[in-house]
């Protein structure tokens, strides 16, 4: 069942629901917002339910942690971007 309220959307939210309508990817603007808010109750839920369980399990884990959380599940650490070097202009 649905129920029908009313909201004050800035306008660029607003005209970047219109847009989804009109390319296809939602069927109306309501339909695009109460997916929209489907999915932020669901990442408010998940981040309710890691607050619960970081409590329980005493916290975030340490730097050294997740190292060997990393090395255990054979995760590869993200490389750090490389500078890119310029050719020399001093001819």
């Amino acid at each position: 069942m649905s129920e029908k309220i009313a909201v004050s959307l800035p306008g660029g939210l607003a005209e970047g629901a219109r847009r989804a309508v009109r390319q296809g990817r939602a069927a109306s603007v309501s339909a695009y917002v109460a997916s929209a808010l489907a999915e932020k109750i669901k990442l408010d839920d998940l981040a309710g339910l890691l607050e619960q369980m970081l409590e329980e399990s005493g916290g975030p884990m340490t730097a050294q942690e997740r190292r060997d959380a990393d090395r255990a599940l054979g995760v590869r650490a993200p490389r750090s971007p490389r500078r890119r070097q310029t050719p020399s202009t001093a001819d």
